[in-house]
C-alpha cells in the first residue's frame, strides 16, 4: 500500500486539491494500484500548492504544484516510486525555503495527518500535556512565564502573565477562549495550525486550562474558514473519544471540554471584548475596560483569551522547557514567530523563524522579491492596520519593539508586499475606508474619524488644497489614536501616516510637517 498526500489546507484546496484527490482515487480503482490518500495539511509553500507527496522508500517526494488533470501522467512517470517529473521537488523539507526555517509550533503541519492522534502522538504530541498534568498550574504558568512567550496575536502581551490573572481570579466557572477570528490580510498562520495540526490547539487550550481552573474552552472560528471549522470540529471529538477532553483530561480529574462557535465574519470581532460579546449571542462591539476580561469575561466569569498561535505554542514549551524555548529571538522578544508572506511576491507562505532577522532579510532573501520582478516599494506588516515600511527601513529586525521604535507594529506577523507601481495615497485612502466599513459604531474617534479621513484623503487626491488636507488628517489620526476604544481605530493611522511620512510624492507631491520627523 502506497500512501499519498494530498493537502486539505485551503491554500491547496483552492487549487485544485479535492479534485486532485478524487482523480488519484479513481485512477487508483481504475489499474488497481493500492494507494492511501491521507490529507495532510500544508508546509506552508503557498506558490508550490498543490504539493502532493508520495511516500517512497527513499522517503517522502513532492511534485508541485500539481493542477487538475495531470494525475494519470504523474503515474505514468513513475510518481508512486517517486520518478522524474518537471514537477518533482525532491524530499519538501529539503526545500531551501523549509532548511532556513526552526519550525517549533508548526513542526508537524505538512507531515502528519492532522485528525489521527496516532501520528500526533509520534510526532511529540501530549508530551506538554503530560508534564502539565506533572507539575501542576503554579509550575505551568511559571514555565510559560520564563520562555518569554508574548500574545502572538499583535498586542504581544505575556501570556504568562494574563494565564497568572486568571489562576488568582476568584470564580465559580472559568473559561478559555481561543481567538480564531483570523481577519487581518495577508494572515494564515491559524488556519494553517486549525486545518494541519489541531490537536496542537487542543493541547495548548488543555495546558492553559489546567493552568487556570477553566473547565470549558470555545473556539471563536470565522465562517470563512470552513475547512477549519470541519477539521477543529472532528479533532474536538477524537479528543473526547481518547479521553483527553471531557470530565477527566487523561483520567487527570481535571473536566475541560472545548467548543467551536463561528463567527459571522465581523472584522472588530478579532478584538476580545467584542469577540466576547459576539461569543454571548451580542452584537460584537468593544467593551469598555477595566475590567479586564481576565477578572470579569465571558459570562462575567475569568477568562482567558488568547490567539491560536499563542495557545498552540505552549505545548513545546511545557514539552521541552521554558530555556529551550527562550533560547530562540531577541531582546524581550522570545521564541518563534510565524511570518506570513503575501502580496507581490515569488515565494509566499508561512515561514517560522525566531524573532530578529531584519525585515530587508525576510523580503529579499525569503520571500526572493516580488513576482513582477519589479523593484519593492514598500512593505505593510501588521495586517490592514500595520505601517507601510520603505526600503531605507529593511534594516528594522523583526521585534515588537524594533517596529514599535519605528513607528510600525508587528501584529499576527503578515507581511504584504508591495512593488513600484503602488500608489499609496490609494492605500492610505483604503485604510479609511476599511475603518469606515468595519467599525462596530461604539466610539466617536473610530465611527466619525474614519469616514471624515476617507473624505479628505479622496479630497487629496483630487488636488483639493492638498497641504491644508493633510494636516486635517493628522489631526484626526492624532484623536483616532489616542481616542478610539479599541486597536480598530486606534491603529488606522499607522498605515495612513507612514503612507505620508514615507511616500509623500504620492500626496500630490505635497510634504508636510510629519514627514521631517
Amino acid at each position: 500500500m502506497t500512501r499519498v498526500y494530498i493537502p486539505l489546507d485551503s491554500f491547496a484546496v483552492a487549487n485544485g486539491a479535492d479534485e486532485i484527490a478524487q482523480e488519484l482515487a479513481k485512477l487508483a480503482l481504475d489499474r488497481g494500484l493500492e494507494i492511501e490518500i491521507v490529507r495532510n495539511g500544508s508546509h506552508g509553500m503557498a506558490w508550490l500548492e498543490p504539493l502532493v507527496e508520495v511516500e517512497t522508500g527513499n522517503g517522502r517526494i513532492g511534485y508541485g504544484p500539481v493542477e487538475p488533470g495531470e494525475i494519470a501522467a504523474l503515474l505514468d512517470a513513475g510518481f508512486l516510486e517517486g520518478g522524474a517529473h518537471d514537477k518533482r521537488i525532491g524530499d519538501p523539507l529539503d526545500h531551501p525555503f523549509m532548511k532556513g526555517q526552526s519550525r517549533l509550533t508548526f513542526k508537524r503541519c505538512g507531515i502528519t495527518d492532522p485528525l489521527s492522534l496516532e501520528d500526533y502522538e509520534a510526532h511529540g504530541g501530549l508530551l506538554g500535556l503530560r508534564r502539565a498534568l506533572e507539575i501542576g498550574a503554579e509550575a505551568i504558568i511559571a514555565e510559560v512565564k520564563e520562555s518569554g512567550l508574548r500574545g502572538r496575536g499583535g498586542a504581544g502581551f505575556p501570556t504568562g502573565i494574563k494565564w497568572e490573572t486568571v489562576h488568582k481570579a476568584e470564580g465559580d466557572k472559568k473559561y478559555i477562549v481561543a481567538n480564531a477570528d483570523e481577519g487581518d490580510s495577508g494572515t494564515f498562520a491559524d488556519r494553517m495550525i486549525m486545518e494541519g495540526d489541531p490537536f496542537c490547539l487542543i493541547e495548548g487550550m488543555t495546558i492553559a486550562a489546567l493552568a487556570t481552573g477553566a473547565s470549558k474552552g470555545y473556539i471563536y472560528l470565522r465562517s470563512e474558514y470552513p475547512v477549519a471549522i470541519r477539521v477543529m470540529r472532528e479533532a474536538i471529538r477524537r479528543a473526547e473519544a481518547f479521553g483527553w477532553l471531557g470530565v477527566s483530561v487523561l483520567g487527570s480529574g481535571h473536566a475541560f471540554d472545548i467548543e467551536v462557535r463561528v463567527g459571522a465574519g465581523a472584522y472588530v470581532c478579532g478584538e476580545e471584548t467584542s469577540l466576547l460579546d459576539s461569543l454571548e449571542g451580542k452584537r460584537g462591539q468593544v467593551r469598555f475596560k477595566p475590567p479586564l476580561p481576565a477578572i470579569k469575561g465571558l459570562f462575567g466569569r475569568p477568562t482567558v483569551i488568547n490567539n491560536v498561535i499563542s495557545l498552540a505554542s505552549t505545548p513545546e514549551i511545557l514539552a521541552k522547557g521554558a530555556a529551550y524555548y527562550k533560547d530562540f529571538g531577541m531582546g524581550r522578544s522570545r521564541g518563534t514567530i510565524p511570518l506570513q508572506i503575501a502580496g507581490n511576491v515569488k515565494h509566499g507562505g508561512l515561514f517560522e523563524v525566531a524573532f530578529g532577522l531584519t525585515l530587508g532579510e525576510i523580503v529579499e532573501t525569503i520571500a526572493g522579491g516580488t513576482n513582477s520582478g519589479r523593484p519593492v516599494r514598500a512593505v505593510q506588516v501588521g495586517g490592514p492596520l500595520g505601517a507601510y515600511f520603505p526600503r531605507s527601513l529593511f534594516d528594522t529586525p523583526f521585534d515588537y519593539e524594533a517596529f514599535a521604535a519605528k513607528k510600525g507594529l508587528i501584529g499576527h506577523a503578515g507581511i504584504v508586499i508591495f512593488d513600484e507601481t503602488v500608489d499609496m495615497a490609494k492605500q492610505a485612502r483604503f485604510a479609511f475606508e476599511f475603518c469606515a466599513v468595519e467599525s462596530c459604531g461604539k466610539c466617536t474617534p473610530c465611527r466619525i474619524g474614519a469616514v471624515r479621513g476617507l473624505e479628505t484623503v479622496e479630497k487629496v487626491i483630487a488636488g483639493d488644497r492638498p497641504a491644508e488636507n493633510l494636516e486635517l488628517v493628522e489631526d484626526l489620526c492624532n484623536t483616532m489614536e489616542f481616542g478610539s476604544l479599541c486597536a480598530l481605530g486606534g491603529f488606522t493611522p499607522y498605515p495612513v501616516m507612514s503612507a505620508i511620512r514615507h511616500f509623500p510624492e504620492d500626496f500630490n507631491g505635497t510634504p508636510m510637517r510629519v514627514a521631517a520627523e
